[in-house]
């Protein structure tokens, strides 16, 4: 009996399989068994579970096990199911949608905000439905991999957008781009800047003011995403837009600086933790996303109990200020333990906080170690971070405490070298 032969992608897979686990850079699934919190059961390979301590979550303000997060989300699973079962604009907009949304748009200082399944389907869903023929988007050269894709699609749906990309966090080389833009002839329409407010791999803050300035110079639209700012930045956590006062209307707002004119979001992070994510701007800009975007037109509305345990966390957040108090004082206190213990921290005001190794396989060793001590940490490399910088990623929460602190600098005190 004769063997078929193996097809031309089993053989690459393969080879790409077997490549990634000999330089050690194979990626394993960690199966966790409890609630996201400061410390987690995990299953080992062996089966056997074990506490520990987690460094590596987005839960940065200990909402995703609060018991009112909880509690709202099973309510939404008993009064209204466990789906929609159908695309917005049929049946499935319910009133946790509209509550959320609502909600979203007063805790970002906006007019409207509309929700999606994922920060990533909101970015899909906002350029290439706003965009028109003979616009331009300029991008932060680090910016997120949804907002990568995002204009990589943009051009395919609406033939005759054009894209560029600048330095990150470089004000010369985004006026050079956008004085490019406005001497192209091809370039009729609106020119769009986009950057992430706080980059998730470094843990750098984009500095929003001086990118208002250029995009008033130029009359471009100003686009943030805005995933690990929501709960961190901020003297109540609304964001980078915050950090900076920018709000519109805030306390803490300065006239001078301006204001951001459009967001995406999540609600996966620091805002309960569960999934979805979200558009926030004006009217106009929600609607015409109803109107037109093919995310939201061709696929499922957010699971109602998700909306409804999103809500609950965000209204938590906004009565309780002081767990964003609680989080800044974890991200001096691990900081100054970080460097009395010797290694060198990227510098942020963020809850990130890299510690640069350089080589991936490296990386992903010391990780495997320190879980070894009972801590979570997660190794970065290529493709994620560019070659060479491959690091381990601290991201801390309100939830931790000083104990959980001094066990993760201890465990990093005790790999080998270190």
């Amino acid at each position: 009996m004769t063997t078929a032969a193996a097809s031309p992608f089993e053989i690459r897979t393969a080879d790409i399989l077997r490549s990634l686990d000999e330089t050690g850079q194979y990626k394993h699934l960690h199966l966790l068994d409890s609630p996201m919190d400061a410390e987690v059961r995990m299953i080992g390979d062996d089966g056997a579970a074990r506490d520990t301590l987690c460094f590596c979550s987005n839960n940065y303000l200990g909402l995703a096990n609060h018991p009112d997060v909880v509690a709202a989300g099973i309510e939404g699973l008993k009064q209204y199911g466990a789906g929609t079962a159908s695309v917005r604009f049929i049946c499935g907009t319910f009133t946790p949608h509209d509550t959320l949304e609502g909600t979203i748009a007063e805790y970002m200082g906006t007019e409207s905000s509309y929700t999606f399944v994922s920060c990533w389907t909101a970015t899909e869903a906002l350029f290439p439905t706003v965009c028109e023929p003979g616009d331009i988007i300029l991008s932060d050269e680090l910016n997120h991999a949804c907002i990568i894709d995002a204009i990589r699609l943009t051009p395919v749906i609406k033939k005759g957008v054009l894209k560029g990309v600048y330095k990150h966090a470089d004000m010369d080389s985004l006026r050079a781009k956008l004085q490019a833009a406005r001497d192209n002839e091809d370039v009729t329409g609106q020119i769009w800047v986009i950057t992430d407010g706080v980059f998730s791999m470094e843990g750098a803050v984009a500095d929003l003011p001086a990118i208002r300035r250029l995009c008033d110079e130029f009359g471009a639209m100003l686009v943030v995403d805005d995933s690990h700012g929501h709960g961190v930045m901020g003297p109540t956590g609304r964001g980078t837009h915050e950090h900076f006062g920018m709000c519109p209307g805030a306390d803490n707002s300065d006239p001078s600086k301006g204001t951001v004119d459009v967001f995406t979001g999540t609600l996966g992070k620091a805002l309960g933790g569960g999934a979805g994510g979200f558009v926030a701007g004006s009217k106009n800009l929600t609607e015409l996303l109803i109107q037109r975007g093919r995310p939201t037109l061709f696929s499922n509305a957010l699971p109602v109990t998700v909306a409804c345990s999103a809500n609950a966390a965000i209204r938590t957040l906004m009565d309780e200020p002081e767990r964003v108090a609680r989080l800044r004082d974890n991200v001096a206190y691990v900081r100054a333990e970080l460097a009395n213990a010797g290694f060198d921290v990227l510098e942020s005001p963020t809850a990130i906080c890299p510690i640069i190794v350089g080589d991936t396989a490296k990386a992903i060793a010391m990780s495997k170690a320190l879980l070894d001590h009972g801590v979570f940490v997660i190794g970065f490399g290529f493709p994620v971070v560019p070659e060479g910088t491959a690091r381990l990623r601290i991201q801390m929460s309100a939830a931790h405490t000083r104990e959980h602190i001094d066990s993760l600098v201890a465990a990093l005190r005790s790999l080998p070298g270190e």
